[in-house]
């Protein structure tokens, strides 16, 4: 590849998704891209970057964009987030939304479906408290391939096994030859959708729980700053965001602050005064402690 075909491919896909890749990982082109050449019947990636190029061939550049921003997923992942889910975040909503009886949950980066499937899995587990409800999962990507497939919910046996509890397995999903599909009353509970998070969020409405876990650090500083303040625009007062491991908003964006002990999970700033509602929930004060 030469240093011209790689500029152009970095600055594109900068600009149609975000995504900042370092000459460091000029490796990932390659091996990402060849495949789609491949699928596309196109003579290497000289000629994927010709046609991209061109302007004439949108579903190239649609492709290369999905290839390069599909990452990897798997279920429960850092199980810690999913445990802060059920033990202390599902409790304070369940008594501060007793007048709508209504939550909106957003999976900002759904990638194959692990994640919302995850959490319904958990929901359905608490399915005795919810009676009556009204629980809405929203999973989004920017990649249709990879909505396909979590909209299908048919996982190999290699995915299952990753972060996956045997026992949610027999539960939750049904074999199917080699693979494993999830059962429909659990897909039903997720909806998806395309969505770049460049764009605006206005159609999105508005989200009790945000997951935005492991996109974040794929942009710069100013494109991680822009997005958090779209967020923090679509959540409530009292509305959570939780990020992955190696995500923060410090030094990024003041409008969202850490929850003590409560590693990877921040809460709205500037719209309550002294420890927050969510802080002073007898199980989030339990769970942390």
């Amino acid at each position: 590849m030469s240093p011209d075909e790689f500029n152009f491919l970095q600055e594109m896909l900068k600009r149609e998704s975000g995504l900042v890749l370092t000459e460091e990982k000029s490796y990932l082109l390659e091996s990402r891209l060849i495949p789609v050449a491949r699928k596309l019947s196109v003579d290497g990636i000289e000629e994927l970057v010709v046609r991209a190029k061109s302007g004439t061939s949108p579903e190239v550049k649609k492709a290369i964009i999905e290839a390069m921003t599909t990452n990897e997923s798997f279920f429960f992942r850092d199980i810690k987030p999913f445990e802060i889910f059920r033990e202390a975040t599902m409790p304070y909503y369940l008594d501060a939304r007793q007048a709508t009886h209504k939550i909106k949950i957003w999976c900002a980066a759904a990638s194959s479906g692990q994640e919302p499937y995850s959490l319904a899995m958990t929901l359905n587990d608490l399915a005795p408290k919810l009676a009556g409800w009204n629980i809405e999962i929203l999973g989004t990507d920017i990649s249709t391939e990879i909505l396909d497939k979590a909209e299908n919910g048919l996982y190999t046996q290699f995915e299952v096994q990753r972060g996956l509890p045997v026992q949610n397995l027999v539960k939750y999903f049904d074999k199917e030859d080699e693979h494993w599909r999830v059962k429909a009353d659990l897909r039903s509970m997720v909806k998806y959708r395309e969505f770049n998070l460049l764009d605006s969020f206005a159609a999105l409405g508005q989200f009790d729980i945000v997951f935005c876990r492991n996109v974040l650090i794929y942009f710069d500083q100013e494109t991680k700053a822009q997005i958090l303040a779209r967020i923090a625009e679509c959540m409530p007062p009292d509305g959570l965001l939780f990020l992955g491991g190696a995500e923060t908003v410090l030094g990024i964006s003041d409008l969202f602050q850490p929850i003590p002990k409560l590693r990877g999970v921040y809460e709205v700033s500037g719209k309550v005064s002294g420890p927050s509602a969510f802080m002073e929930h007898p199980a989030v004060a339990a769970f942390a402690s």
